[in-house]
């Protein structure tokens, strides 16, 4: 095969060792072109090329925004998208059910490729904008602005770093007295009162060290997108809700403060002003209009033979 491997030197986990091995790795049996990133959307014109060149995987080997990037430029070609974890957090690595150690995923990437593990995935869409997991709008945004002020800091801070900024933003950046926009799904009551919701593509919503964030199990590559709501951030209830999320999240679905919708193909939200949304980890701004939609067989991605089963 004729791949592309796409390297963020910046992703929090990527050493030069690492890139060399991984690329050694790959060439043994395929046909390898290395090629880094130097700037934001950076990926996602080096896979678009790829795709153009007629390149049959491009592997990204950087954190849940490189791969992002990489998947909007591959997004409604045939050329596949692999993931080797590379960043603080590889939401979406992990979520396929890859090893941390970067290494020994390019190994099971490698077992997947020559099993022709390749599958087409619905991804989901904000405002034209493909993603793979999942968009924060509200709070968790604002949580992810803040880490991003402070990016220096997140190659050795990692979870702290988010941990703080989430306190600190809770406390005193964040306006908790007031509903911030509405939440508008096709064929239901409007939510007016939303505070944070995020959209998701995948379950889970992300990892905290090994732990992860269950919110919406219905969330899979296999159906529409799952909407989850909340209506307040006062400390009690959201501690109720961010406890359940450490187990199977059936009492965050369950709870009054909280608006939950399945197999979503189509939402609209609309601000109160301008609220803050992250795509994939990414903060990509304040915005009054969001328009989020489930797009079905959008990308050709090379799944573990372990998740495939």
């Amino acid at each position: 095969m004729k791949l592309l491997l796409i390297v963020n030197p910046s992703a929090s986990s990527v050493t030069a060792r690492g890139r060399v091995v991984i690329a050694k790795a790959l060439a043994a049996d395929h046909v390898v072109t290395v090629a880094e990133t130097t700037r934001r959307g950076h990926a996602t014109r080096l896979a678009a090329s790829a795709a153009a060149d007629g390149t049959d995987v491009v592997v990204v080997l950087g954190g849940d925004g490189t791969l992002n990037e990489a998947a909007n430029g591959l997004a409604g070609t045939s050329t596949a998208l692999a993931a080797v974890p590379g960043g603080s957090t590889n939401v979406f690595a992990r979520t396929l059910g890859l090893p941390d150690d970067p290494i020994e995923a390019t190994g099971a990437l490698l077992d997947a490729l020559s099993q022709g593990s390749i599958k087409r995935i619905g991804l989901g869409s904000v405002n034209g904008r493909y993603f793979l997991f999942h968009v924060g709008i509200g709070f968790d945004a604002a949580v992810v602005a803040e880490v991003e002020r402070r990016g220096s800091l997140k190659r050795w801070a990692n979870h702290a770093l988010f941990g703080w900024a989430a306190f600190d933003t809770w406390i005193r950046k964040y306006d908790r007295k007031r509903a911030h926009f509405a939440v508008r799904v096709e064929g239901q009551p409007t939510v007016d009162d939303a505070m944070f919701t995020v959209c998701l593509n995948t379950d889970p919503y992300t990892f905290i060290g090994t732990r992860p964030f269950t919110v919406a199990p219905e969330a899979t590559l296999d159906r529409p997108l799952s909407i989850v709501t909340l209506r307040t951030l006062d400390a009690i209830p959201l501690a109720r809700i961010l406890s359940s999320t450490l187990g199977s999240g059936k009492r965050l679905r369950n709870d009054r403060n909280v608006s939950f919708h399945s197999d979503v193909t189509h939402v609209e939200i609309d601000g109160y002003g301008p609220v803050p949304h992250q795509v994939d980890g990414d903060y990509l701004g304040d915005v009054e209009h969001l328009e989020l939609r489930y797009e079905p067989d959008a990308l050709s991605l090379v799944i573990p033979r372990t998740t495939a089963r």
